[in-house]
Formats: C-alpha cells, sequence, structure tokens
C-alpha cells in the first residue's frame, strides 16, 4: 500500500488566498460576461418586432393595392402580429391613405421602453432605453443609425 503524503510544511489543498483570488476572478467576468449577454438577448428580441412590422406593412400594402385605402385591412385588427415580446398597434390617417403602426415592448419579456414604427412611406423610428429617439430601427443602446 503506498500512500502519498505531502511533505512535511506543504499542504495538499489549496490555500484560503488562492481559493478567494479565483472567486474574484469568477466575480468579475461575470459582472462583465452576464450585462454584455443580458445585451445580447435583448437584441435578438428586437428583431421579432422588426421583421413583423416589415411583414405587416407589405399586408398594408397588398390590402392598398387591392382596394385603394387601408381601411379594413386585417393586418390592422387587434391582435394581429402580436408576438411573445411585443404588441402592435395600427393607426390609420383620416384620409384613409396613411398609417402607422407601431411595436412596443412587453414588460413582463424585459423589454419596457423598446418602441418601433412603420408607416406607408417605410419611414421607421425606434426608442430603446438608454437611448433617444432614432429614425431608424436600432436594436441596443448605443447604436445610432
Amino acid at each position: 500500500m503506498n500512500i502519498h503524503k505531502a511533505p512535511v510544511g506543504q499542504s495538499a489543498g489549496f490555500s484560503l488566498i488562492e481559493l478567494m483570488i479565483v472567486v474574484a476572478i469568477v466575480g468579475i467576468l461575470s459582472a462583465v460576461a452576464i450585462p454584455a449577454y443580458q445585451e445580447y438577448v435583448k437584441q435578438g428580441k428586437t428583431q421579432e418586432a422588426t421583421s413583423t412590422l416589415s411583414n405587416l406593412r407589405v399586408q398594408m400594402e397588398q390590402f392598398y393595392q387591392d382596394n385603394r385605402t387601408y381601411a379594413g385591412s386585417t393586418a390592422c385588427s387587434p391582435g394581429a402580429g402580436t408576438t411573445k415580446y411585443f404588441t402592435f398597434s395600427c393607426t390609420a390617417g383620416p384620409s384613409l391613405t396613411a398609417y402607422t403602426i407601431t411595436a412596443m415592448g412587453v414588460a413582463a419579456q424585459g423589454m419596457t421602453g423598446y418602441s418601433y414604427t412603420i408607416d406607408q412611406d417605410n419611414a421607421k423610428t425606434s426608442v430603446v432605453p438608454g437611448g433617444t429617439g432614432a429614425t431608424c430601427w436600432i436594436s441596443s443602446k448605443g447604436e445610432s443609425c
């Protein structure tokens, strides 16, 4: 039976200081990585809004081609385009030849403060937390058109 023992004066494990250094390094890496990952996930969620808005716009334009008005389009019906992270609303202009479709972030899904719009002229606007309004669709704070 060969039992390996550490020589006298040497330990066979980690010291408390070594363990605390590892914990500190993991904490620092987590402090940087977790917020970056959360921002990355939110960027992915915004794609749901922009792609649905684009799809609803195409539906509105197809309806207009057939009817010469946006009034009555199913793309503007309540619940049209509703997704997990965004709710959509549509307002028709007074002449019924204009509209604006808006996507608002769902607070329960962590998308509070995110808002995207598109209109009949394909004019896009967006508001994201930590940023100002923009004349394009931005997906995270600090971005610009």
